[in-house]
């Protein structure tokens, strides 16, 4: 049984992969579908991507909540998210990178190929222009993309030997004195080794995916996807000497609450909170399955810096 991160798959899972962690097979003949709701021209997008699944003769499953954006009473072809990844030979995300984070959670351990169309901000993930729907799914269909395997981590709350609260993220896990802007105190241990003990407003475990997220806003690095590593960066600490730790992709780190003021929290992606109290201690790793996602020919990290991150414009607002 083939591993990833050192963990075994699922035996579903292990049907979906060939020897180089392609899909065995390509046909993608149902295509799971999610929306963000109440953004613009979702349920135009959504409904150009029902036509185009349609006109292929192949099959759709929308998202609960979806289905309800656009009117669809077909209720055969309705689904809870979560069930999407083993319903689906693909699943198409339509809204920001946010979106795709919060289904990225629950579709990674299913293994299935999610596709994002970028109706958000930046788009490092979602990446698929609505404007060119048709263009990029004849690539789809014709077998002209690629796969890319972005580990999430696996975050857990501990108290006194007991696991209290657990969740994933794909881009970042948040230790922070929750909404007021005061110091917190921890010690990081990393593979049951003493790193430091630290006084500061938190602390930032970030995947490859993540470091073009907070933890760049934090000065952390950018890391390329296919990097097998994990940085960690400290957020405003009370030293000069504390700067980003890049440590190995299946490394073990722990986080222990020494003091703060009422309640700490660990966030997940923006978007799980779980409460810490001092005692507690967070434990981080990576999680066993990755999002895969997948991209039309076509697509490039770097030109996605370039363009995302102004890599290509000079003072004065010139491009070179």
């Amino acid at each position: 049984m083939p591993k990833i991160g050192g963990a075994s798959l699922s035996s579903g899972a292990e049907d979906k992969l060939g020897l180089n962690g392609q899909k065995m097979t390509e046909a993608f003949d149902t295509i799971g579908l999610v929306a963000r709701r109440g953004i613009d021209g979702a349920e135009e997008t959504v409904g150009a991507v029902i036509d185009l699944v349609t006109q292929q003769g192949r099959n759709i499953i929308l998202e609960e909540d979806t289905a309800v954006l656009v009117g669809d009473n077909v209720s055969e072809r309705h689904a809870a998210r979560a069930s999407l990844g083993n319903l689906c030979d693909l699943v198409v995300v339509i809204g920001g990178d946010g979106s795709l984070l919060g289904v990225s959670r629950e579709v990674a351990s299913s293994m299935t190929p999610v596709v994002g169309i970028n109706r958000g901000g930046l788009g490092f993930l979602a990446a698929v222009s609505p404007d060119a729907l048709k263009t990029e799914f004849d690539k789809i269909w014709a077998g002209q993309h690629t796969i890319e395997d972005h580990f999430l981590l696996s975050a857990e709350v501990w108290h006194e030997g007991f696991r209290k609260e657990t969740s994933n993220a794909l881009n970042d896990v948040v230790v922070h004195p929750g909404n007021m802007a005061r110091m917190m105190e921890f010690e990081l241990w990393v593979d049951d080794e003493y790193v430091y003990n630290q006084r500061s407003d938190g602390l930032i475990v970030a995947s490859p995916t993540g470091s073009t997220a907070y933890s760049l806003s934090a000065g952390g690095p950018i890391m390329h996807p296919n990097l097998d590593a994990i940085v960690i960066v400290p957020m405003f600490p009370h030293t000069l000497t504390s700067r980003p730790l890049v440590i190995r992709g299946d490394a073990s780190i722990q986080v222990k609450i020494t003091h703060v003021r009422d309640q700490a929290e660990v966030t997940c992606d923006s978007q799980v909170n779980m409460a810490l109290g001092v005692g507690d201690e967070v434990r981080i790793n990576k999680y066993s399955a990755p999002l895969r996602l997948l991209y039309p020919d076509g697509h490039s990290f770097y030109e996605s810096c370039r363009s995302k991150l102004d890599w290509a414009s000079r003072l004065g607002g010139q491009t070179l």
